[in-house]
């Protein structure tokens, strides 16, 4: 891969550290996201990280369509947009996609990359699973609480695996160490049945990650999901280890202060990825004939106080 053309779309926390990441090296990444005013202050002001990553780099393209990306033709796009928005994007980028781009979702969630591949088949699709946690301060101002290295990137084809090595390559050498895996499914479970299991949990009781692991009633349902959750793992065909668990908690605990974005979320009466984290593991347990009552309760207690906001 010689200079890689570049976009990221999605300017929220996760995506703003990315954008960064990417701006230090190829100050010619293009920016989307939703507001022409957004884009009018990161072009003025530019992007600062701070924390435990930092950068400090200008904009120079931002757009507020997808489909205006076809005028810069990139050859990566990142996805770090909401889950709840991937299937608009995805939409919308049937106006930009050609063959031999790349779409790498780095959100939050279970299969986002499978809709990717089915829009525009396996080739195309890659997925990060994303190990910094960030809190954005306002508009192209976000800090990193930790960074437990490496983020991880995979394909789903094993065609793709030359050019997921160079792509995991491009974004170390942007300072964001990355490690490309065979199997990143793998890597996505292990994560996320951690964010699949937190995110209800503190999103229904207002609590951090720390407070809900040491509260012992809001313990005990937290027991009860991952079990539940590696039960759902094991029968798609990953088998964590006995060991998981222990190594999860002491993952969580570096970062039990941080409060779970979809405790933001409801804060914002906006609407949460809880379709792609508790109720994907629902939906995949019922595929496998697998009780998961916990999980059922806390899916559907935050869709419970998303139906007071949203319409």
């Amino acid at each position: 891969m010689g200079q890689p053309k570049t976009a990221v779309v999605g300017v929220g926390a996760t995506g703003t550290v990315l954008a960064a990441a990417l701006l230090s090296k190829y100050p010619e990444t293009v920016l989307v996201g939703r507001n022409p005013d957004a884009g009018k202050t990161l072009l003025s002001k530019g992007i600062n990280v701070s924390g435990v990553i930092s950068y400090q780099t200008p904009v120079k393209n931002f757009v507020s369509r997808i489909k205006d990306l076809k005028d810069y033709d990139p050859d990566l796009v990142f996805l770090a947009t909401k889950t709840f928005h991937l299937d608009r994007v995805l939409k919308e980028m049937e106006d930009v996609y050609r063959p031999g781009i790349r779409i790498i979702s780095t959100q939050n969630g279970l299969g986002t990359e499978d809709l990717i591949a089915s829009k525009f088949g396996a080739d195309a699709a890659l997925r990060m699973s994303l190990n910094y946690g960030v809190s954005l301060n306002g508009l192209g101002q976000a800090q990193t609480a930790f960074f437990n290295r490496p983020n991880h990137l995979g394909a789903l084809t094993p065609e793709n695996r030359t050019q997921g090595l160079q792509i995991a390559g491009v974004l170390t050498g942007c300072g964001l160490e990355t490690e490309y895996v065979d199997d990143i499914k793998h890597y996505v479970w292990k994560k996320m049945i951690m964010k699949c299991t937190m995110a209800a949990i503190c999103a229904v009781t207002n609590k951090t990650i720390k407070d809900a692991l040491e509260y012992a009633p809001t313990r005990e349902i937290a027991d009860a999901c991952f079990k539940e959750a590696l039960a759902v793992a094991k029968a798609m065909g990953y088998d964590l280890g006995e060991d998981y668990l222990e190594h999860a908690l002491g993952y969580l605990e570096k970062v039990g202060v941080h409060r779970d974005s979809m405790c933001y979320d409801i804060d914002k009466k906006a609407p949460t990825e809880i379709d792609f984290l508790g109720a994907k593991i629902v939906a995949y347990a019922r595929q496998k004939g697998i009780a998961t009552p916990y999980y059922v309760a806390m899916t559907n207690m935050v869709k419970a106080i998303e139906s007071n906001y949203l319409q």
